[in-house]
């Protein structure tokens, strides 16, 4: 099957939509969104998966702290995501799910697993050797974090999703502790000093081939 990257495009794949959004999607607008697929997607409609950037926003966790905010000045939006304190902005990839997991294996530390994997495979493609912390959520390049990963679980449907660095400003996040972390472990791939190329389309071909592993 291919994929179209033009705007906003909608692309099927068995009972899995795929939307892939080429310009920064407001995250209120984005949620807004998703949480109407959950509603679908719980009554038996199709899963979906959205690939998408936000404009600089900051959001909260339902396990994030005051103390994570370094500069009062900045805005948070509160969401009921799993998590801490976190941003998006120009350059991150972010990638939203709605999931059955009814339909597939009720196991939430699996469906982590497999996120893990699409990202570190994804990273693969440009050089990088990226693992997981035992610790800390998320992906992790030489003891940097290069992606988060918040999920929320309602009758064994998962959504929210993950967000990868790419080549977006990280000093946007000296404003904040980052996961709870120290604002100077954060990188991306343009960090690493990577050459970026196709993204949306190696990052979606490693999402496919794990989602049949979820």
């Amino acid at each position: 099957m291919t994929f179209s990257l033009s705007n906003d495009k909608i692309q099927f794949k068995m009972d899995v939509e795929i939307k892939i959004s080429k310009k920064p999607v407001n995250f209120k607008k984005a949620i807004s969104l998703i949480e109407k697929r959950l509603d679908i997607v719980k009554n038996g409609g199709p899963e979906f998966i959205w690939f998408l950037e936000h404009p600089l926003t900051y959001t909260a966790g339902i396990r994030s702290k005051k103390d994570e905010i370094i500069d009062d000045s900045i805005k948070v939006i509160k969401t009921n995501r799993g998590g801490k304190l976190t941003l998006h902005n120009p350059g991150q990839q972010v990638v939203y799910f709605v999931i059955n997991l009814n339909k597939r294996k009720k196991d939430i530390r699996n469906l982590i697993t497999q996120i893990e994997n699409i990202i570190i495979r994804f990273l693969e493609n440009y050089g990088i050797k990226a693992s997981t912390d035992k610790k800390n959520i998320g992906i992790w390049v030489k003891e940097k974090k290069i992606a988060a990963i918040g999920i929320r679980v309602s009758r064994w449907v998962a959504y929210h999703g993950f967000s990868i660095n790419i080549n977006n400003d990280l000093n946007d996040y000296k404003k904040i502790k980052p996961c709870g972390l120290d604002n100077e472990k954060i990188t991306s791939i343009k960090n690493e000093k990577k050459e970026i190329y196709e993204i949306q389309k190696n990052l979606k071909k490693s999402f496919i081939h794990y989602l049949n592993h979820i």
